[in-house]
């Protein structure tokens, strides 16, 4: 677990520094976004790699990986807004922001190593389409109970359903690394035999 704890901080990193170059272009502009709003950033979010695993064409020049990195940047910024609120206007400076940032975020880690030790491992067999089906499966989840305003009868809340999709979505960036390491080295030892 050790290699799955490392890969998921190399990950988590360059969500990091995307959210901090953000930060640095737009402040906290994201502080006036309602939860709803952010779950239907998430949606636009999963449903576009969806459609990148199923289409024959793409239009855009923007891959999974960016897509699956603003899946973890935002449902952070969810975290942040159950915690702190929704405001209306910007109020918090980069390094306030980026400490919410790293305490959602290993909070969220600690949940991923707790469950992986239960299950063993277990996303290392999944395949990166259905990481992006249990995406939006949280995500209709989510919408449900922001439609019945929060209350739930047997069901986690909203926040354990944003963790997960922050954990399933480092999944998806650690098999899209993997798979973009094994084709490089493919072709590398193709350039070799020649």
């Amino acid at each position: 677990m050790e290699d799955t704890s490392n890969q998921y901080n190399e990950q988590i990193e360059k969500c990091r520094a995307l959210f901090i170059n953000k930060m640095h272009d737009y402040g906290s502009a994201w502080r006036i976004l309602r939860l709803p709003s952010l779950t239907d950033q998430i949606f636009i979010k999963a449903q576009r790699i969806r459609g990148l695993q199923q289409n024959q064409v793409q239009k855009i020049q923007e891959d999974e990986a960016s897509e699956f990195i603003g899946i973890v940047n935002y449902a952070v910024m969810a975290l942040i807004q159950i915690e702190k609120g929704v405001v209306e206007q910007p109020d918090l400076n980069l390094e306030e922001a980026t400490q919410l940032y790293d305490e959602h975020v290993a909070e969220t880690k600690q949940l991923m190593m707790d469950k992986n030790h239960d299950y063993g491992e277990a996303w290392r067999d999944m395949r990166v389409s259905s990481l992006t089906d249990l995406i939006l499966q949280k995500l209709l989840r989510v919408k449900q109970i922001e439609n019945n305003q929060g209350k739930t009868r047997v069901s986690e809340g909203i926040e354990a359903n944003y963790q997960d999709m922050i954990n399933y979505a480092v999944f998806a960036l650690i098999h899209l690394d993997n798979r973009r390491e094994n084709k490089e080295q493919r072709e590398e030892n193709k350039e070799l035999r020649k």
